[in-house]
């Protein structure tokens, strides 16, 4: 017997690391992550390859529609990380690039515990922010999305 509602918190953000990976520096992208991308938060402190982005799944929400069905919001953290000598234009690059590769897919496929595609609903930039060069040649900036699914 399978369960109807479970989390896919792990499935979710395995499928944005994967599309993440897609920023190559190739077509409209301004930044080559060279498939930099973690499903692991580090600190900027742990971070070896620049640029970088790690996520981090946080807090997990319901809201209970009629006839049983439920809507669920999955925070996730992005955190950019970049080494340049003008870190504020590189993180700002960076940032776009996440961006654009987030809106694209705001309908995200991904595969549930029993390797079931499934499809978020949306994908939503709730805030950004950055470090504004204190950091300098080091740039570090924080995203914070929420995915409806």
């Amino acid at each position: 017997m399978s369960r109807a509602y479970t989390t896919r918190r792990l499935g979710i953000v395995n499928a944005i690391v994967e599309k993440l990976k897609d920023i190559n520096g190739a077509g409209t992208f301004l930044s080559d992550l060279n498939e930099n991308v973690s499903p692991r938060l580090k600190f900027w402190d742990e971070v070896e390859e620049f640029p970088a982005v790690h996520l981090n799944a946080g807090s997990e929400t319901r809201e209970y529609q009629g006839a049983g069905y439920k809507d669920r919001f999955l925070s996730i953290t992005l955190r950019c990380y970049v080494q340049s000598e003008d870190s504020v234009e590189a993180l700002d690059e960076l940032m776009e690039d996440v961006e654009t590769v987030l809106e694209d897919n705001s309908r995200l496929a991904y595969l549930d515990r029993t390797q079931t595609t499934q499809y978020t609903q949306q994908i939503t930039i709730v805030s950004i922010d950055t470090d504004e060069g204190v950091l300098e040649p080091l740039g570090v900036g924080e995203m914070l999305v929420e995915v409806r699914y």
